[in-house]
């Protein structure tokens, strides 16, 4: 109980330095870095553009076609908006990142509007 309080402190300390994104934007970015891990046989460090693809897919299976709405309500528009996200959690410790990692990973690494709207398809059952 006291992680996700401290946990629930923390996005609200990054809520009031940045009230771009709405909460539900933090706690997306939390479960799309999960999503993408678990993708690998083993855990390791991300890359930004590994997380903006596991994103997508997440965006996708979880809202379909509304993906880039959904988004849009929270506030994010474009690839640097996630980066902004990953980097506010960075910030207040939710988050580590390695040397290497800078916030113009992020920068046009896709278009929403193509990736989200003609990105879906509907999976057979």
């Amino acid at each position: 109980m006291k992680e996700l309080e401290s946990f629930l402190k923390k996005i609200e300390k990054v809520m009031k330095a940045n009230a771009r994104y709405k909460f539900e934007a933090y706690s997306f970015v939390m479960a799309a870095l999960h999503h993408t891990v678990s993708k690998f046989s083993k855990p390791r460090h991300v890359t930004g553009p590994e997380l903006l693809e596991g994103i997508r897919e997440y965006a996708m299976d979880q809202f379909g076609p509304m993906a880039r709405t959904v988004l849009g309500y929270w506030g994010i528009k474009k690839t640097q908006d996630f980066g902004k996200i990953v980097f506010a959690l960075v910030e207040v410790g939710i988050l580590r990142k390695q040397a290497e990692d800078k916030i113009e990973d992020f920068k046009d690494i896709y278009d929403f509007k193509e990736a989200f709207d003609r990105g879906y398809k509907i999976k057979d059952e």
